[in-house]
């Protein structure tokens, strides 16, 4: 568990330094009109949506109420898998240890 924990930690750190560079370096929206003809950024958008489609649903199936796992679904599809490193973080840090309750979440109590 704890091992995880670090990984998901690694990643939160990485993704919140990739946005920050981001937002310092580049231009959205000049960005955007470059990338938006390309095929392969269609399939990386397709993939990372079926991606938020995905975890948004062990969001869904883990919390114990609808109104906490739309904000967290609400900050995914805000921040990306910055936040996805987080709330796996927090999960293993609810968990307690139980590789149980951290993939069932509230199924389990």
């Amino acid at each position: 568990m704890r091992n995880a924990i670090i990984v998901f930690s690694l990643g939160f750190i990485i993704m919140a330094v990739g946005i920050a560079y981001a937002l310092i370096q580049g231009n959205f929206f000049d960005e955007l009109e470059i990338m938006r003809p390309l095929p392969w950024f269609h399939l990386s958008m397709l993939d990372l949506y079926i991606g938020f489609f995905l975890f948004s649903g062990w969001i869904i199936f883990r919390e114990k109420t609808l109104i906490l796992a739309i904000v967290w679904i609400v900050l995914l599809l805000s921040l990306g898998n910055l936040i996805a490193c987080l709330y796996a973080v927090v999960a293993l840090v609810r968990s307690r240890g139980n590789w149980q309750i951290f993939w069932m979440g509230a199924c389990t109590t």
